[in-house]
């Protein structure tokens, strides 16, 4: 077994709290370097690097060697596609369009992993009158799409369920990644979302779906089929009531000296594990704390796997 390496989203310093004074790219990426951490997942879209600023080779080889410069690496690119809704659209001409772009963003980065999501939110079907049927086809339509042209180019496509989105029922995650039926497509397991997808069947519509077990239960049931994991602790409470709040390690219920034994069984392709902050009000306060904390767990489990 590789080494753990650890990185933090940096979306963390740019959304919600950080909205009207974000933490500037360059000072997250020094700061990360100073405490060690191995990578930065790049939130591709302003502030922080996105494909239409850098947009030329030679701005994204400096960006690039910047990066490199404070001792880090890409773990992964969460792409901006949230202005290219699939479920409501019979075309999905314009989200591939914008997948192909940040696509090669992360190719010309060295980024080996894109992020996606549903786009539009659980209450779309009823909404917007539309049978859940055709948005389930049209998902896995584009997302096995996108997986094969992305596999060409070596990178990996992990779609991150969570209650703000689509197709947030346990039986749901599991079986999209079934009907994409593409090996370069897995999913992005977050262990808030989890908690909050198994336990709190948060923004769920029609019949509520638990698993007794909750996040671990799920996390089981999903071996062979995860891409790549965000770790973060929940609370059990939603932020502003559309997805889940992402409590800092140790001010939430998750068990994590339970988690961390099954992700490592999880069959995952990499040695990432990225810790997630997002819209935490004093994320940048937080981040050296969090990073003792993965830093324990990969020493407790992770080291003695490997030793075995």
């Amino acid at each position: 077994m590789k080494r753990i390496r650890l990185s933090i989203g940096s979306w963390g310093y740019c959304f919600g709290p950080y909205k009207d004074n974000p933490v500037p790219f360059d000072m997250v990426i020094e700061k990360l370097g100073k405490l060690g951490f191995d990578g930065v997942e790049l939130g591709g879209f302003p502030p922080h690097p996105h494909p239409a600023e850098f947009d030329t080779k030679k701005k994204r080889a400096e960006l690039k060697k910047k990066v490199a410069g404070c001792g880090l690496e890409f773990s992964g690119l969460a792409a901006d596609l949230w202005s290219c809704p699939i479920i409501p659209q019979p075309d999905d001409s314009k989200w591939m369009s914008t997948f192909e772009a940040n696509l090669e963003f992360a190719c010309d980065l060295g980024i080996d992993c894109v992020r996606v999501d549903s786009v539009s939110p659980p209450d779309v079907f009823e909404k917007q009158k539309i049978d859940p049927k055709v948005g389930w086809e049209r998902l896995v339509k584009t997302f096995r799409a996108a997986a094969a042209k992305a596999a060409d180019r070596g990178v990996r496509v992990v779609w991150e369920f969570e209650p703000g989105f689509a197709f947030n029922k346990p039986s749901e995650i599991a079986r999209l990644v079934d009907d994409v039926g593409h090996r370069n497509f897995r999913l992005l397991f977050d262990t808030c979302h989890a908690h909050m997808c198994a336990v709190a069947a948060a923004r769920q519509p029609g019949t509520k779906e638990t698993l007794p077990g909750g996040a671990f239960e799920l996390l089981t049931r999903l071996r062979g089929k995860v891409g790549h994991v965000h770790l973060i602790d929940s609370d059990g409470t939603l932020h502003n009531d559309e997805t889940s709040t992402h409590a800092p390690f140790g001010q939430g219920v998750l068990e994590f000296d339970k988690l961390i034994p099954e992700v490592l069984r999880s069959g995952l392709p990499t040695n990432w594990w990225t810790i997630d902050l997002c819209f935490w009000p004093n994320a940048w306060e937080v981040t050296a704390d969090a990073k003792v904390f993965l830093d324990r767990l990969a020493q407790k489990y992770a080291t003695s796997a490997a030793a075995r």
